[in-house]
């Protein structure tokens, strides 16, 4: 069976903290990332993917390829990843441009309501088992050593 590929992206920043999002309407926070469109590279697919779930542009250049991850049964984790200062970005200026139809009421729900920095110590607190697993296997000194990105855009639609 061929696995669906998610495309996103770690942002580790100099305290050992990720940039996350929460998922409406669960109690996980995620990555950004999502699946490639059409013709879309995996690197495209996450910058894209990292834009439309929080208004972060980021240069395709400043990302470092971490490769693909087993994550669900039925799909695999294609990451990049980019060191990060603490002000690089303010957190409260994130946006989500992406919906999905309410289970309940059908109407258009913002695929993400909340964004984060939250601690690698502490992954089981805020995260599923299987991300979970994925970042436990990722190389955090080489993501810890990647050249510190002192800005990052923030551009809504």
């Amino acid at each position: 069976m061929l696995k669906v590929v998610s495309c996103g992206v770690v942002l580790l920043n100099s305290q050992g903290e990720l940039f996350l999002c929460h998922a409406t309407g669960t109690a996980r926070w995620d990555l950004p990332k999502g699946i490639p469109d059409p013709g879309e590279s995996t690197l495209q697919a996450a910058v894209r993917e990292t834009w439309e779930e929080t208004s972060l542009a980021l240069d395709p250049s400043t990302l470092s390829d971490l490769g693909d991850f087993d994550y669900l049964p039925a799909k695999r984790l294609h990451l990049y990843a980019a060191h990060v200062a603490v002000n690089a970005f303010r957190v409260d200026d994130c946006r989500c441009h992406t919906t999905f139809p309410h289970r309940v009421t059908g109407r258009p729900t913002l695929e993400v309501d909340a964004y984060a920095w939250k601690p690698l110590d502490d992954l089981d607190a805020w995260c599923g088992r299987n991300l979970s697993r994925v970042l436990m296997a990722l190389d955090w000194p080489l993501i810890k050593h990647l050249p510190e990105l002192t800005a990052v855009a923030v551009k809504p639609a």
